[in-house]
């Protein structure tokens, strides 16, 4: 089995790591813990004024080094747990806009199931911004679980 793990750093996203982490898993089971480095706002939003692509491409920079970090902390965490010690794990941060990179990667990889959180969002901020998970859900190659965090 092929696990894609979507990850961004946030609560939500730490709920499916917890979920993932805590999971028997059949021996041979791989998961790759997959996230993707974007900027806060389409080049196209930035007044142009500005240096636009710099800043757009910094930006993007440095959120691809906080991620690279972030994978490979939640890969060894997960090694270290009862269930994910037995689990092939691998990780990968690109850079792109993560409801595309995200199905792309679960139908390149060919994964079985992605594992995914949710914000949460109301109507409103889900129009304005998007939903991740929504897109993930609806357009995924494959089985795709999505969980929240119980506080929200």
């Amino acid at each position: 089995m092929k696990v894609l793990l979507a990850v961004d750093g946030s609560e939500c996203s730490g709920k499916a790591v917890e979920e993932v982490a805590s999971r028997p898993w059949k021996k041979g089971t791989k998961l790759k813990i997959f996230s993707v480095a974007s900027s806060r706002y389409p080049v196209w939003f930035v007044d142009p004024g500005f240096s636009v692509l710099a800043a757009h491409m910094t930006e993007v920079h440095e959120h691809h080094k906080i991620l690279d970090k972030l994978v490979e902390e939640l890969k060894e965490s997960i090694h270290e747990t009862e269930h994910g010690k037995d689990l092939e794990i691998e990780t990968e941060v690109i850079e792109g806009y993560p409801k595309d990179e995200i199905v792309r990667e679960a139908r390149e990889w060919d994964a079985d199931l992605v594992v995914i959180g949710s914000h949460g969002y109301g109507n409103v901020r889900r129009f304005l911004l998007g939903s991740v998970a929504q897109a993930v859900v609806a357009h995924a190659p494959c089985s795709v679980e999505v969980y929240r965090d119980k506080d929200r």
